[in-house]
């Protein structure tokens, strides 16, 4: 019998552990994988945008025009170049292409070509800032913002496509020295026109399109009036002057500018906002908005007025 001097005293047994097996935190290791899935197809499509960035820069740079390539144009399969001489100063003259000759409002040059590409023209420039005309043009206003160093695009509206309908207004709209316009009765269903330059094309997607306007617009070496403007603020886009579907008449002034008013002055007014930066000559596009210098001391900015749209001297 134990005394109550010895007695133990009894300690209470602990608890008996519970064994619980914890599951996996699927619900983490879910969320963790969609943010790991996230950021890898978000840097794949980053990746490949800078990839064709990079290739569709290259592709231009190869069509840039340089000194010593001034016309890479030439080397565009089906493109059409006029017949020229070169100057002392490195530009294109074409023989078949005069500048600087005015014909009033309701005159018609007889062009060699249509849509036509140089020659006689209204004294009046189309707006040909990025301008998507959802009507027909009259040629002698469009000619003359080529001389101004743009390029025209012109498609037929019963020929082309929706969709390329639609990459041509990509093209344009917003840009700077490029027009769009439809060209009823147009023998094939896009065409590419600067001075003296003219492509013909099927689709909007054939590759010598960007090659054309690379190559082509503010070219300094082939469009006669260097730093003139594309801006002409009081030229109804909506309802420009109209074109005329029917052939010349005798009366029509002739490529060789016979009866055509002669320019008195070599440059028109100057939007620097809009002009490139120059390099040895060579356009280059500095961000959103572009300026050049005169070449000469004769093209210097003519006053415009606000009431009427602005004639240049070429």
């Amino acid at each position: 019998m134990a005394s109550g001097k010895s007695a133990k005293k009894r300690r209470s047994a602990p608890p008996a552990l519970v064994s619980r097996r914890q599951g996996l935190p699927w619900l983490t290791i879910g969320a963790v994988a969609v943010i790991v899935a996230l950021a890898a197809g978000i840097f794949i499509v980053v990746y490949n945008q800078n990839r064709s960035n990079d290739q569709a820069a290259a592709e231009v740079a190869a069509w840039t025009p340089t000194e010593e390539n001034r016309d890479p144009s030439t080397d565009i399969p089906g493109i059409y170049v006029g017949a020229a001489t070169v100057s002392e100063d490195g530009r294109f003259s074409y023989d078949d292409y005069a500048a600087a000759l005015h014909v009033g409002a309701d005159e018609r040059v007889a062009y060699n070509r249509f849509p036509p590409v140089g020659g006689p023209h209204d004294g009046v420039w189309a707006a040909c800032n990025g301008v998507v005309y959802t009507v027909p043009v009259r040629d002698e206003n469009m000619v003359h913002t080529l001389e101004h160093g743009a390029v025209w695009i012109t498609y037929n509206p019963d020929t082309v496509a929706d969709g390329d309908l639609e990459v041509l207004q990509g093209l344009v709209d917003g840009q700077t020295y490029i027009s769009l316009s439809p060209y009823p009765g147009l023998d094939s269903p896009i065409s590419l026109q600067g001075w003296a330059h003219q492509l013909k094309v099927d689709s909007a997607s054939d590759e010598r399109v960007r090659h054309f306007i690379a190559a082509v617009r503010l070219n300094p070496y082939i469009y006669p009036e260097t730093g003139a403007t594309c801006s002409q603020p009081t030229f109804d886009t909506v309802n420009p002057p109209a074109f005329d579907a029917s052939p010349r008449g005798a009366d029509a002034v002739p490529m060789s500018g016979a009866g055509a008013t002669e320019a008195t002055s070599e440059m028109s007014a100057i939007d620097q906002s809009t002009l490139p930066t120059t390099t040895n000559g060579v356009p280059v596009e500095t961000g959103s908005q572009t300026e050049t210098a005169p070449a000469s001391s004769a093209e210097t900015p003519a006053e415009t007025s606000a009431e009427s749209p602005a004639t240049s001297g070429s």
